[in-house]
């Protein structure tokens, strides 16, 4: 693969990551749940901070793109997916966000196993095990939402 290909999946990361903070932001806006609000609040300050990051790799800053150009991470798995919407049902909106960063976090994982830059490498492992972190409260979110009665 070349470096623009690597270049425009970087790219497609950013979209990704800007897509997820307009998700997190209307949703914050929206819910009445003054907890809910609050997390989905900081979801999207650190969509921004993802965003920051991959956005350091595409600039000229020194930092390069070094990947092992035999890999295959998947991208055409996430082609045509569905644009967000804030007007499903509360449940349905947390599932999507938590399957969203379950896909981020599979994705950053993948960068990582090909990086041959031990710098770049611990890049992507940091922002996989943040989406981790999102996945995770999302899943708890998900689990009082949509069994109420568990709590």
């Amino acid at each position: 693969m070349t470096l623009e290909e690597y270049k425009k999946i970087i790219g497609d990361a950013i979209k990704n990551e800007e897509e997820a903070y307009s998700f997190y932001r209307d949703v914050a806006k929206k819910t009445k749940d003054k907890n809910i609000s609050e997390i989905f609040e900081n979801l999207a300050k650190d969509e921004l901070s993802h965003k920051a990051i991959l956005q350091d790799y595409l600039k000229d800053t020194g930092k390069k793109l070094k990947f092992d150009s035999t890999a295959d991470y998947k991208v055409a798995e996430s082609v045509d997916k569905p644009k967000l919407s804030i007007d499903m049902k509360p449940a349905d909106a947390i599932a999507l966000a938590m399957k969203r960063e379950e896909e981020a976090m599979d994705m950053y994982k993948e960068f990582a196993a090909i990086s041959i830059d031990e710098g770049q490498k611990e890049t992507f492992l940091s922002l996989a095990t943040m989406e981790q972190g999102h996945k995770t409260k999302l899943e708890d979110l998900y689990v009082g939402t949509a069994f109420p009665e568990v709590w």
